[in-house]
């Protein structure tokens, strides 16, 4: 294993601590707790969003804490839910007396855990609201299904509306309209190594492709020869378009997702075929996201997301952000 870590049990605590020195103006680490918070945080008379899970996603979460999107992340360990008293301790932050939205990805240790603290924190008295984001068309169950790069499409619009000074229940309702618009699918070149663990999470030759992988090192649905990038783009919106109606004239946002280890240049590669197909389809493309927004460690590999776009959506998409991570969209076209 060849990392630039110091010791394995570590590699957050000193991640987080060099996070919060790299943009004092911006951020702040809360003392004894694995959570980010915006520096002016709480903002009062607005709400505020929680998210987190896992490290080893980076920038998510805590790049995409600031003004108009997250007012705090709360990490576990590397791919490893955070616990109930971490998350509380975020809700606590974030709250600025209108309540706190939690987004949380589609994991059993995430719900649980999230939940878990919600339940919590209403009992000091704070309104406490829940999204959970299943985008993840490789699984064939709705209920099943993982939360992966889409995420950050629900932090962006849900926390334009929070800033924008919206109740907890529109905050909810529009996080709940996106994640029911929005689908996902991956694939990986090759496996990732958890500093703990040491090894990769898995084998594959160097002929070969992992399609439908989670965003932990699992692998994925199936197992085929390595494709082409433009058969890799054809085959990520075939199962897209499987279970996201979209018809001619619709609007979607894109997201090319980088899992690591992937080369801008393959990004755009293959982003020249997702447009040459959505264009062939006669769906518009208001925004298109390239770049790294939640990884898998040093993974090689990509997800593709689609969100279906009306007007309320557009808006949270358009409106400002200030954060370490997100690079805004020019307004669509």
């Amino acid at each position: 294993m060849k990392k630039l870590i110091n010791h394995p049990e570590n590699v957050v605590d000193e991640m987080l601590d060099g996070m919060a020195a790299a943009y004092p103006e911006r951020l702040s680490r809360i003392p004894d707790y694995s959570v980010i918070v915006r520096k002016q945080a709480p903002v009062q008379g607005k709400v505020g969003l929680v998210s987190g899970g896992g490290s080893g996603h980076e920038p998510a979460h805590a790049g995409y804490v600031g003004k108009g999107m997250l007012d705090a992340a709360v990490l576990g360990e590397v791919f490893t839910s955070p616990a109930p008293d971490q998350i509380v301790r975020a809700i606590q932050a974030a709250n600025g007396g209108k309540g706190v939205l939690l987004i949380i990805k589609n994991y059993a240790g995430d719900v649980m855990n999230f939940e878990m603290a919600a339940d919590m924190a209403e009992m000091e008295g704070i309104p406490v609201k829940s999204v959970v984001v299943n985008d993840d068309v490789a699984v064939s169950d709705p209920s099943r299904r993982r939360g992966i790069a889409g995420t950050v499409f629900v932090h962006k619009i849900a926390g334009a509306w929070a800033e924008a000074g919206a109740s907890l229940e529109e905050v909810h309702r529009i996080a709940e309209k996106t994640v029911q618009n929005m689908r996902s699918m991956g694939v990986a070149l090759t496996a990732c190594t958890v500093p703990a663990v040491g090894k990769p999470g898995f084998d594959i030759q160097e002929d070969e492709m992992e399609i439908g992988m989670g965003i932990h090192g699992e692998p994925g649905i199936q197992r085929t020869a390595l494709l082409s990038a433009d058969e890799t783009a054809g085959m990520l919106l075939d199962a897209i378009f499987k279970d996201l109606p979209l018809q001619k004239g619709d609007e979607v946002a894109v997201m090319l997702n980088g899992l690591g280890a992937t080369p801008l240049m393959e990004l755009y590669i293959l982003n020249r075929k997702v447009s040459e197909c959505l264009q062939d389809k006669g769906i518009r493309v208001f925004s298109t996201s390239v770049g790294e927004y939640m990884t898998s460690l040093e993974m090689a590999g990509c997800s593709l997301t689609l969100l279906k776009l009306d007007d309320e959506l557009k808006k949270g998409l358009k409106a400002p952000a200030d954060t370490v991570s997100w690079v805004q969209a020019e307004g669509g076209r």
